[in-house]
């Protein structure tokens, strides 16, 4: 079955209510936060169980979500409507809302998967306050151009060979010669819509444009798409995620429409790292990290006298001889954005001044954001919550500011490094604690913040792994005093380092000794 993916019970069908409306709904997984499953073009919960591959899906995202499903109007179990009169996207978005209330869910992420990606984007502009996030996968803002086959061609098709399975070429090319596989899509077409409700269904998505709602979302997202995808052209999906603020892209490799055929735990591997900040995997290494990320204040402005890729060009150069010079190592980074990792704060928000006025200096503005906590490390790549917030973090920070988190300012006493609060002080969809301030110099005039210069900073379990530390012994041995693992106690000396601003463990032992009776 794959990564993460387990057999699940087939969960209990129920009902919401959208008006005079049954929508019919079904919710698995405990995960931390809510994920809405918004369905394409036809869907039936019960008979989606039956195919390996969805069921597979279902359990990806049910491993890391409390994951709800339900089947839109007019199609599999909710209430069926007369096939000339099919509801609006509005009618259909407000059904979203009722699943959520019926469900217990006042806030969700949301994942849309073509016809379904304008539902769900329609959502997210209008209630931001309910959309934790958006995933976006094989979708598009516009039908014109944007469908493969041609209209015509296509509706001829479903009026002829609808719940034959004779469709699946048109969307899983890849399982076109399973035949076990076209018997349970012919299954699911027949009890997903009638042949008729079919027809009126695929006319009305052919007047689906939301290219005007698209600029409204302000909701993280992330535009997935398969790069030869037979249903909806990849020019469809690099358009969208232009078109949405701030979205991150991810193209992957593929014919196949339908997500739960082919290479699906790359896909759920990519929205997991998305919607939880980790990727699944038993070899990743988590580390304590500072993490750097800057970017132009205003990237078509920032071309110099040579243009915009020259320009470029030179601040590459800048980014990386100024996190050579700070002791740090570059990181991925999506666009004109330059991100590093460092071992201590200190370092993090000094090669952030360099960077802004090293950049100035050339005719570049940017800003800046530094946030602490752990990271993963798989095969030498970088991934983690840290790294999302940085990224929030630095785009709430003006033109030539750097901004940093309140665990940030907690951690650097004697640096030379002051903080003031900064405006825009919350970060949506973090916890309070990581509210921002505004870096400085202490040569730029700023008082330095109160922060803490002693062992009282450190919890009551720090403590005593610092008692062991001050004893000379391992984090084997502290870890079988303390019945946890060597790991568990990495972790702790790694944080009271970090919020000690020590540079080792001997450091660490004697400032221990020097305060005894704080231990």
């Amino acid at each position: 079955m794959g990564r993460g993916a387990t057999d699940m019970k087939l969960p209990k069908t129920k009902y919401a209510r959208s008006g005079t409306t049954h929508i019919a709904y079904q919710v698995v997984g405990t995960g931390p936060f809510d994920f809405v499953m918004v369905p394409g073009f036809v869907s039936n919960l019960d008979v989606q169980w039956e195919e390996p591959g969805f069921n597979h899906l279902l359990a990806r995202f049910g491993s890391f979500s409390r994951l709800i499903m339900f089947d839109k109007r007019g199609t599999g179990l909710s209430d069926h409507v007369d096939p000339h009169d099919l509801p609006d996207l509005e009618t259909r978005m407000d059904d979203v809302r009722a699943v959520m209330d019926a469900a217990g869910s006042k806030r969700a992420a949301l994942l849309g998967g073509c016809e379904g990606g304008s539902m769900a984007m329609l959502f997210a502009a209008t209630y931001p306050e309910r959309t934790r996030a958006l995933v976006l996968y094989g979708a598009y803002a516009h039908f014109d151009g944007s469908i493969l086959p041609p209209l015509s061609a296509y509706l001829e098709h479903v009026k002829k060979h609808w719940g034959s399975g004779g469709g699946v070429a048109d969307y899983a090319p890849s399982a076109a010669g399973n035949t076990r596989f076209c018997e349970w899509f012919a299954r699911l077409e027949r009890l997903g819509a009638s042949p008729a409700a079919a027809v009126e269904l695929f006319k009305m998505n052919a007047s689906i444009d939301v290219r005007e709602i698209v600029p409204s979302i302000r909701v993280p997202t992330l535009v997935l798409h398969r790069r030869e995808d037979v249903r909806v052209k990849v020019a469809s999906g690099r358009d969208l995620s232009a078109r949405v603020h701030g979205a991150k892209y991810v193209e992957l490799e593929g014919r196949d429409h339908l997500p739960w055929v082919g290479q699906v735990d790359q896909l759920v591997d990519e929205i997991q790292a998305f919607l939880t900040g980790m990727r699944p995997t038993s070899e990743a290494d988590r580390v304590l990290a500072t993490i750097l990320i800057a970017r132009p204040s205003l990237p078509e402005a920032q071309a110099n006298d040579h243009g915009p890729n020259a320009s470029l060009k030179l601040l590459r150069n800048i980014a990386n001889d100024a996190i050579k010079r700070c002791a740090g190592q570059s990181i991925k980074a999506d666009g004109i954005e330059i991100a590093a990792r460092f071992d201590g704060p200190a370092r993090a928000l000094r090669c952030a001044f360099s960077l802004v006025d090293t950049a100035k200096a050339q005719g570049i503005s940017l800003s800046a954001g530094v946030h602490t906590g752990e990271i993963e490390l798989v095969d030498g790549i970088e991934s983690g919550a840290v790294i999302y917030v940085t990224g929030r973090i630095a785009a709430l920070a003006r033109p030539g500011e750097v901004l940093a988190s309140r665990v940030v300012s907690d951690l650097l006493p004697g640096t030379g490094i002051a903080f003031s609060e900064s405006a825009g002080a919350a970060i949506d969809g973090v916890p309070q604690s990581l509210a921002v301030l505004v870096a400085h110099r202490t040569g730029d005039g700023v008082a330095r913040a109160n922060v803490v210069s002693d062992v009282g900073c450190l919890s009551a379990r720090e403590k005593e792994v610092l008692a062991l530390v001050a004893d000379g012994l391992s984090n084997a041995a502290i870890g079988e005093r303390l019945s946890v693992s060597p790991y568990t106690v990495k972790r702790h000396v790694g944080n009271i380092l970090l919020k000690l601003n020590l540079p080792n463990r001997v450091a660490a032992a004697s400032l221990a000794a020097k305060q005894s009776g704080h231990v």
